[in-house]
């Protein structure tokens, strides 16, 4: 069971409904061999009368109602079974991703999961319920036939199924040639996809560099090699597939030969033979398929080694009951590093509930990185860092939170209603709770300019909005939410003069009271904040208010003379 869980990435569930849909396959395939023997009988009956005739008439009726019965016990157990597993993989899947920590998503790219989730799935959808159990089905199946066969005349037997493991070798010994194909053809793929994404995304800005000829032309070479990549893998599967039919059709020669032989010799009756001959052309038609079966089940290592890879990744856990006693940020002696690059080294430093304290330094000083870790989008290496006394890494971070509410420089709006895109700061909030919100960030300036007021639809990412009416539906999510906590990154660090007042003034009325840190690189909006925190080289370079690091003269104090 688990082996099979770990080789097609299937949940517990799925593995148990593979082997039932294993189990029904081979029954169909029994089910579909009855005829044959019932034909055998009715040929012996004609050669020499015995019995009544209703009795091949009424197996005639039998045998129709057993593969009536297990075709339907087939198609739900394999078919329908396997839907419900996709369904179940995806689901898992995006939870899993969900609870992922963010420093997972920094080696990934967005076409490679987008991939794992639907194209990944879909092959193992395929697999399971058209390749896999067919083929296990088929081969048990045989193994069942082959008794019989064996107890009637263990020559003929022989000469029927000497070609199965020789067939079967021939594709199994195709598994690391084709995995490398598999491999190649994944790995094409994402590209071009990421491509084709990213000419998406960045077309505005491609025809204004003039460079969308020489991009597509990129793209049209990604393009062919998923078309090289492809046609080797057919080709190279094809080689062995086919060499391994030529071996089976073998079987119904070496039948004919071998009975023809023993017939003459008088050691083997006609009905005998007769009977192997019918068995050899039923039998070697359902090992046909799942030799082909074979071929692409071992195709699909690929993508279950790429979802078993987002399945292994650690989750980030804890409770989800808030013990914080007040709102105070504090960083503990924090050490973090991307991979084996250190970038914060020994970090302490206390934001106060009912203060703003504010983060700058030079670019790569660590200051997104410490937002980050506030928030729990990655944990600290080494140190601690609390809430009103919770430490942050024993809270489960959808829970965490809830404390939080965060403005980014770049906003991610959605194709839905100004309405719907403030909302989503707290779920189930009335219209007029979201109204109200919108109006607390300024909102309701440019909203009542729009054709449909707070209904009107704001397309894809807001791109029918200016940057700074974006920026104000984002502060309006914060209103919204109401967080204890209140994170700033840089949120109006592109915004022109006209702009970055009109939000300084929603920003105002939204930190009363709470807890605020603010990154920037424009000092003087920084200049009222109660604590400025210096971080350079991985560490607190100084701290204090501003007026006293402006008396120390020290980075704080060059950093804002060379901003004058």
């Amino acid at each position: 069971m688990r082996w099979l869980m770990r080789r097609f990435a299937l949940s517990e569930a799925g593995a148990r409904e593979l082997l039932v849909g294993c189990a029904a396959c081979m029954l169909q395939n029994v089910a579909l061999m009855l005829p044959v023997g019932l034909l055998y009988s009715f040929i012996m009956f004609m050669l020499k009368p015995q019995g009544e005739v209703l009795f091949y008439l009424a197996g005639v009726v039998v045998c129709v109602v057993l593969i009536l019965a297990s075709t339907y016990f087939q198609y739900n157990s394999t078919y329908l079974a396997t839907y419900r597993e996709s369904g179940r993989r995806r689901i898992s899947l995006a939870e899993r991703l969900r609870k992922i920590p963010l420093s997972f998503f920094m080696k990934k790219d967005l076409a490679e999961l987008t991939a794992s989730i639907m194209n990944d799935c879909a092959t193992l959808e395929t697999s399971q319920s058209h390749f896999l159990a067919p083929l296990i089905g088929s081969m048990a199946s045989t193994l069942l036939i082959a008794c019989p066969l064996f107890a009637v005349d263990w020559r003929m037997a022989l000469a029927a199924l000497w070609v199965l493991p020789v067939a079967f070798g021939i594709v199994g010994l195709s598994a690391k040639v084709q995995h490398k194909f598999s491999r190649s053809s994944l790995t094409a793929k994402t590209d071009c996809e990421e491509g084709i994404q990213e000419l998406l995304e960045c077309a505005k800005d491609l025809r204004s560099n003039n460079f969308m000829h020489e991009y597509t032309d990129r793209l049209s070479g990604k393009i062919k090699r998923i078309e090289r990549v492809s046609m080797s893998a057919e080709l190279g599967t094809a080689l062995f597939v086919v060499s391994a039919y030529l071996v089976l059709r073998l079987g119904i020669a070496s039948v004919a030969l071998v009975g023809a032989v023993l017939y003459t010799k008088g050691t083997l009756s006609a009905g005998v033979f007769v009977m192997f001959m019918l068995a050899a052309s039923r039998l070697y038609d359902p090992l046909e398929v799942s030799l082909q079966n074979l071929a692409a089940v071992i195709a699909t290592r690929a993508g279950a080694e790429r979802m078993n890879a987002i399945f292994d990744r650690p989750l980030q856990t804890g409770t989800e009951e808030l013990t914080n006693r007040n709102y105070d940020v504090e960083f503990r002696h924090v050490s973090f590093g991307y991979d084996d690059n250190e970038v914060l080294h020994d970090v302490s430093f206390t934001a106060k509930q009912g203060e703003v304290t504010a983060l700058v330094g030079p670019s790569g000083g660590g200051k997104t990185t410490v937002s980050r870790l506030i928030v729990r989008f990655w944990d600290a290496d080494e140190g601690a860092i609390t809430i009103g006394g919770m430490d942050v890494r024993t809270v489960e971070p959808e829970a965490l939170m809830s404390l939080f509410s965060i403005v980014f420089q770049d906003v991610t709006l959605f194709n839905s209603s100004v309405l719907e895109n403030i909302r989503l700061g707290r779920k189930g909030a009335s219209d007029d709770e979201a109204i109200e919100a919108g109006k607390l960030a300024n909102c309701h300036e440019f909203v009542e300019r729009l054709p449909q007021g707070w209904d009107t639809l704001i397309g894809e990412n807001g791109c029918e909005l200016s940057g700074g009416e974006r920026q104000r539906i984002s502060i309006a999510r914060a209103f919204l939410k109401g967080a204890p906590v209140v994170l700033l990154d840089e949120a109006t660090a592109s915004l022109d003069t006209e702009n970055e007042s009109v939000i300084q003034g929603a920003l105002s009325r939204l930190v009363r009271g709470k807890t605020v840190i603010v990154i920037a690189h424009r000092l003087r909006t920084v200049m009222g904040a109660d604590k400025v925190v210096v971080l350079a080289d991985k560490g607190v370079y100084e701290s204090g208010s501003p007026e006293e690091l402006l008396k120390k003269r020290g980075m704080f104090a060059g950093m804002v003379e060379k901003q004058k």
